[in-house]
């Protein structure tokens, strides 16, 4: 048995159904399992390894909740452009440069950028998807990746019925990678991408190869993009005259099944609502992306008055530019204040829950991680508060969402392990990952200005 002591936190934020806070506690982690949240005063605790957490605060790690970590080598490549003309340029660069080995790269320099930041755990979409499954395991991370559907052959040029074929083959690809458990998920582009006969086959398909509860059980997850803009909407309109989330209903994707997660939401009718939220459905609020590509302001106050889960998203690096969750929380509070005109919408609690347990809830793994618990796995982050910008301590939650940051970070364990120490990688060769991902971002800026 290993055994990993998180000695004398100065405060450990919970985050459990009560939102407890508690002061000077030792956190033991017994074989990747948080086994005991003991008092400092009882005394030492022995462990294989000793992290001495005295000034530091320890909380659950960050569940990104839509984002493409590949996408981190075509940061920049895409600027001053609504999401259509995003699209134009970015897959330009895509076909271009990004194969598996490509993929892989990037998605080990994304994982490596949210790990540093916090964010253990990442919903992340792209093409060749178990090649960035390789790299962002490598780094850490409990990453969530599946096949990408697109009705046409996309930037990897691949016809329907491979992407049928690769669905049908990733669980055994999952367990043949490794890393922390993760579930199945189909990852579908859009509604005006794929068209309602095959969202409907990638049910189907989904519900084939996964099981429910059991030893070695994998089970399923939905996820796509969904009302990301205005445009989208009057798209979807104009071809069925329904909205994207009535199309994935009538495919069968929200029938409470399994999980699902729409990406972005932006756009949601008052209908789309009170489907999504029959269906146990989540949305991934990625307030920075929708800004910056001015695609709209989701309306915090009405989804949660309605019901709906919300979690954190930051999008690809290629259209918010970071993969910062701390940013990506405090951009989403403040929005909702300034569009519901109430400072007490989306209270720092509630944003906290969102980027952690609500986000892993939605994923279906709410029982496994997202808050601080004796039984849960040991996803785990601690911020150092011997910074002026958080010093004194007054409102513990207030601090996280509205003053702390990545570069507050100093340590993070995925699944037990430690996999950031002091601020740096233990997994990678983080100099040389750097020189390989310049060098190839550089192919990725011609073919991207090729195609203005």
């Amino acid at each position: 048995m290993s055994r990993v002591v998180i000695e004398r936190a100065a405060y450990v934020v919970t985050v459990d159904d009560a939102d407890t806070v508690l002061r000077d506690t030792t956190v033991v982690v017994e074989d990747g399992t948080i086994t005991e949240l003991r008092d400092a005063a009882a005394g030492p605790v022995d462990g294989d390894e000793v992290l001495d957490a005295r000034g530091r605060l320890l909380m659950p790690g960050l569940v990104n909740l839509h984002t493409h970590l590949p996408m981190t080598l075509l940061r920049g490549l895409a600027e001053d452009v609504d999401l259509q003309g995003f699209l134009t340029r970015v897959w330009a660069a895509e076909g271009a440069v990004m194969d598996p080995d490509t993929v892989e790269l990037g998605a080990t320099l994304g994982a490596l950028e949210s790990l540093l930041g916090g964010c253990t755990t990442q919903l992340d979409m792209y093409f060749h998807h178990d090649a960035a499954h390789r790299g962002a395991v490598a780094a850490g991370s409990r990453h969530i990746i599946g096949p990408v559907f697109m009705d046409g052959p996309g930037p990897d040029g691949l016809e329907w019925q491979q992407r049928i074929d690769l669905l049908r083959q990733w669980r055994a690809g999952l367990d043949d990678i490794g890393g922390p458990y993760v579930p199945v998920p189909a990852m579908p582009h859009a509604t005006y991408t794929c068209s309602p006969e095959s969202l409907a086959e990638v049910v189907t398909v989904l519900r084939e190869v996964t099981d429910g509860p059991g030893p070695g059980a994998r089970g399923p997850l939905l996820t796509t993009h969904v009302s990301e803009n205005a445009a989208e909407n009057t798209d979807i309109r104009d071809r069925y005259d329904a909205t994207p989330t009535r199309i994935l209903a009538g495919a069968g994707w929200l029938d409470g099944r399994m999980p699902f997660v729409a990406g972005h939401g932006v756009h949601l009718t008052g209908d789309d609502l009170e489907l999504l939220v029959g269906a146990g459905g989540a949305v991934a609020h990625c307030a920075g992306s929708n800004q910056k590509l001015a695609s709209g302001a989701l309306h915090w106050d009405e989804y949660r008055s309605a019901g709906v889960r919300l979690g954190i998203g930051t999008d690809g690096c290629s259209s918010s530019n970071d993969l910062d969750m701390w940013q990506a929380m405090r951009q989403g509070a403040l929005l909702a204040r300034l569009t519901s005109g109430r400072p007490d919408v989306a209270s720092a609690h509630e944003v906290l829950r969102a980027a952690t347990v609500d986000g892993a809830r939605a994923l279906g793994l709410g029982g496994l991680i997202g808050s601080v618990e004796a039984g849960k796995r040991a996803d785990l982050v601690l911020v150092d508060l011997e910074r002026p910008h958080l010093t004194p301590v007054h409102d513990v939650a207030a601090l996280l969402v509205f003053a702390a940051g990545r570069a507050d970070v100093t340590d993070v364990l995925v699944d037990g392990d430690i996999v950031v120490r002091d601020g740096r990688s233990t997994r990678l060769d983080t100099p040389d990952l750097l020189a390989r991902a310049r060098a190839r971002g550089a192919v990725a800026a011609r073919a991207a200005a090729e195609a203005v």
